[in-house]
């Protein structure tokens, strides 16, 4: 009799042991995970700035009568993650992976996958939730498929895509996402209803940015903000990156296996991100490297000019400084504007 309790007693051990590890597994998957996904919008009331597009979205979203759409806009101003936060308050966390299709940018393009995989997926018959679910989310009789970088698709994939929701439209909802939609073929752009993605303004980026930083810990220098969104170009998705990669170049690293209430925040007592960690993170050059090449390019004698910017080229060169980087900040540096103003 006592060695059956010895048994039951273990075997509670073992379960309350197995809960523990699940929960800091959880935590430590929570502390590595990039905060570009750890802070994607899980509804369509959490994306910034896009807010016609969402008002449009959110009435849809009532009547559950979805059309086919295309989503275009520049890179970083919420496209997929707000086609995602649609599809989570439409079926709910149990019926995503069933109903939901994302292919992205490392998915082959050709015509095989349209004819194999969108049309195998499209082609399923839907699951009925239980009615207990169903008053939690709508549950629309549709599946969607996600094309994310549809113009990188060929035009021949385009063309049997275009088929391909004419057949299947009864029971499936695309939705293409581009940067530039005059790569999308007439006829596929005709069938779906256009959202414009407009670039974040500063205000809007620097709150996102601010809010992310404070609920992990991070310390900021003044002006550490203004630099993020100068370095991303308006795209809230590398500003997020290079925050989190500043954090940890400058050693705001979270204290793993260290008992405390914080545990997903960073330990950064005496460490903050600088404007000129953000800049060494973007890959900005610095502004003495760009003066020496504007300065060499000043006119002089014939011949001269050539050696002087071949010396400094070849500089940049060997230390691995990006071209469009170079030529990006040239065009904007003050001496080299001057020159074309007086010039013109």
């Amino acid at each position: 009799m006592a060695s059956f309790f010895d048994i039951k007693a273990r075997k509670a051990e073992a379960a309350s042991n197995g809960t523990v590890n699940a929960k800091e597994e959880a935590k430590k998957n929570n502390r590595m995970q990039p905060w570009v996904e750890k802070y994607r919008p899980k509804g369509l009331g959490d994306v910034t700035a896009q807010d016609h597009t969402i008002t449009v979205l959110q009435r849809t979203l009532q009547s559950s009568n979805l059309p086919h759409m295309l989503f275009y806009g520049p890179p970083g101003t919420g496209k997929t993650s707000t086609v995602l936060a649609l599809a989570k308050e439409l079926y709910g966390p149990e019926l995503m992976k069933s109903r939901v299709l994302e292919l992205n940018a490392s998915d082959e393009r050709g015509i095989s996958i349209v004819r194999e995989k969108v049309k195998d997926f499209a082609r399923m018959q839907l699951s009925n939730p239980s009615p207990a679910y169903r008053q939690k989310y709508p549950c629309p009789p549709y599946k969607i498929i996600i094309l994310d970088e549809a113009d990188s698709m060929t035009q021949d994939a385009q063309s049997a895509l275009r088929r391909t929701m004419e057949t299947y439209s009864r029971i499936t909802r695309f939705c293409l996402i581009c940067n530039y939609v005059t790569r999308i073929i007439d006829p596929l752009a005709s069938r779906c209803s256009k959202f414009r993605f407009k670039s974040l303004d500063k205000g809007n980026a620097v709150v996102r940015v601010r809010e992310i930083a404070d609920k992990e810990g991070v310390r900021l220098e003044e002006g550490a903000v203004e630099a993020l969104i100068k370095c991303s170009e308006g795209d809230l998705r590398k500003a997020i990156t290079y925050l989190q990669s500043a954090a940890r170049l400058v050693g705001a690293v979270s204290q793993e296996g260290e008992e405390r209430d914080n545990a997903d925040k960073m330990d950064v007592d005496e460490k903050m991100v600088t404007v000129s960690s953000v800049e060494d993170i973007a890959g900005v050059i610095p502004d003495n490297t760009i003066e020496k090449l504007v300065k060499a390019m000043q006119p002089r004698s014939r011949g001269v000019v050539y050696e002087a910017v071949s010396k400094v080229v070849v500089d940049m060169v060997a230390d691995g400084w990006s071209g469009t980087q170079v030529v990006s900040q040239a065009c904007f540096f003050p001496p080299l504007t001057f020159t074309k103003c007086n010039r013109s």
